[in-house]
Parts: structure tokens; sequence; C-alpha cells
């Protein structure tokens, strides 16, 4: 199937889903998060669950990580450049919607993209070797492209894979891994 398809698909599959299911399997996500060899390090990408689009919900992902005192960074987007500039979560950031319903900070500590570690990526889709489906803007494929080669990719889906995505790119950056509600793939 090609990226538009899976990208309908996966819209329709998520619009189907309760908010009740939604918190469920957002936090069987994150408990299954738990089993990784990821939490000695320090610099962690997480975005911010866009409500409206029935997201994974990465409340409790942040919860862990502040929990174990890790450093959380949240992303604000250009969408002229569609670059994301990273900035260290702290006590004092402030956030605010932009046009596409994403909370983002308005301003904070600039973190460079060569400190990041771990890397939680948003997704529609994904296919058994690691390709994903975003909603087509390439802001993540941008961000991994620049971030250190031994950063871990780690993408979160209410669903299982596709056997394989028809139309992948050279500029496309596969994930490390997948997290569902029902277990974790390896790519």
């Amino acid at each position: 199937m090609n990226k538009t398809d899976l990208r309908s698909k996966y819209k329709a599959l998520r619009n189907q889903l309760s908010e009740e299911e939604i918190e469920d399997k957002s936090l069987a996500i994150a408990n299954r998060l738990l089993q990784f060899d990821i939490w000695e390090k320090t610099y962690f990408h997480l975005f911010l669950t866009i409500e409206e689009q029935k997201e994974v919900e990465t409340e409790f992902i942040l919860q862990i990580l502040a929990g174990k005192d890790r450093e959380i960074v949240v992303s604000k987007t250009n969408f002229e450049t569609r670059e994301m500039t990273n900035y260290l979560l702290t006590d004092n950031t402030k956030f605010q919607k932009n046009e596409y319903n994403i909370f983002e900070p308005v301003d904070g500590i600039e973190v460079p993209v060569a400190k990041l570690d771990v890397v939680f990526v948003p997704l529609l889709a994904y296919d058994k070797n690691g390709n994903r489906v975003g909603y087509g803007k390439g802001f993540y494929d941008n961000l991994l492209t620049k971030c250190r080669e031994d950063v871990v990719k780690i993408g979160l889906s209410f669903f299982e894979p596709e056997d394989s995505i028809d139309d992948v790119s050279a500029a496309d950056v596969r994930l490390d891994f997948c997290v569902t509600p029902n277990g974790i793939s390896s790519f």
C-alpha cells in the first residue's frame, strides 16, 4: 500500500478509537517502553500529543521520564522550513497551540540535535522493515537525519505493522523500534 492510502486507512482506524481505548492503549505502550535498555540515557525527545488526531497519549511517557529525572526535549515546528527547534522541558516552559493544534513551547533553553539520545517518533503507520508514514511534511525525517548515528528512534503506534510501504523514498528515515500495546518490533 502507498503512503496516501495508509494515511487514510490509519486516520480512519484511529477515529474509531474511544477516549478510553486511547488511554488504555497509550498506557500499555508506556509500560512496554519500560522493557527497553534506554533509561540510562540523558536526552529524550518526546512529541506532545495532538488530541484531535487521536495520537498516542505521551503523558504517561512524560511521567516515566520525569520520574527517572531525565532531560525531556520538546519541539517547535517551522512550517515554512519544515524544521523543528528543540527545547528543554522545564517547570518554566510555557506552551501554546499552533494553527495545527500542536502544543509547542513558546521559547526556552534550546537543545542541540547532537545531544538527543532517544527520539520518540509519532506515526500513522509503519511496516515490518521499520519504515514509517507520518503526516507527510517530513519534520521527523529532517530531525532524524541531523541526529547522531547512534540515536535510538522509537515509533509509537496503536496498530501492528503493514507488510511493506510501497513508496518509501531515500529521504525516509527508518525506525529502530516500534512499540504497540501488544509488543515491540525491532528493525
